[in-house]
């Protein structure tokens, strides 16, 4: 059991030693201390407050760009269009900076079906979200079609030598012309211009008819 008579005298010692000042200033440091803990327990619920509104207002951002489909159609739609439009290259890829244009427009069409594959999968488009992969695996393909010859891991061929440079290289065959392939009739004059013309020797001004004429026996 607690002696609370000896405690109590432990007090009053304590007490006893304190001046008024010291009791004074304490009794006054108190309150304010009071003042600060109740101050820090008002800033807690608002910081609260401000984190959830951040987090609302985060998730409402994230609802709208749920509900905006068309946003990733648009970008499949930009995606296929640079895939197709590799189909209708201008210049010859052979060799030199078409050669290095085309190959950079390969990569940028590779990216752009990343791009949009990667919105097609936010929404859950199954169809567009195909697509986009299917325009990446189209940029890849002509891509490599172009880098491997040249870097040593396909087999060079006329149109893809080994090189990148247009130093050195022979020029490609020309394709045979229509009009030489087509055959000509022996006595048109549109055949070949070698072949002299067959020509009529001419009758003599005096022989009108070259056989006599026929007699009948009277």
């Amino acid at each position: 059991m607690t002696d609370w008579d000896k405690e109590l005298a432990k007090i009053d010692k304590q007490l006893a030693s304190i001046s008024d000042e010291q009791l004074m200033a304490s009794a006054q440091q108190a309150p304010a201390a009071a003042k600060g803990a109740a101050s820090a327990t008002k800033a807690l619920p608002a910081a609260g407050r401000a984190a959830t509104a951040a987090s609302a207002s985060s998730s409402s951002a994230l609802a709208t760009g749920a509900g905006r489909p068309w946003v990733a159609w648009l970008k499949v739609t930009v995606a296929v269009t640079a895939a197709a439009g590799l189909m209708f290259w201008p210049w010859p890829a052979r060799c030199g900076l078409p050669l290095i244009g085309f190959t950079a427009a390969t990569g940028g069409v590779a990216v752009l079906g990343l791009w949009s594959a990667i919105g097609t999968w936010r929404h859950r488009l199954g169809l567009a979200h195909v697509a986009s992969l299917l325009v990446t695996m189209w940029g890849l393909g002509l891509g490599a079609r172009e880098v491997l010859p040249r870097v040593g891991y396909a087999i060079p061929t006329i149109d893809r030598p080994a090189v990148w440079s247009c130093d050195g290289l022979p020029a490609l065959p020309a394709s045979p012309s229509p009009s030489n392939t087509t055959p000509s009739s022996p006595g048109s004059g549109s055949g070949d211009p070698s072949t002299p013309a067959p020509t009529v020797a001419p009758t003599p001004a005096g022989d009108a008819s070259p056989n006599p004429p026929a007699s009948f026996p009277g």
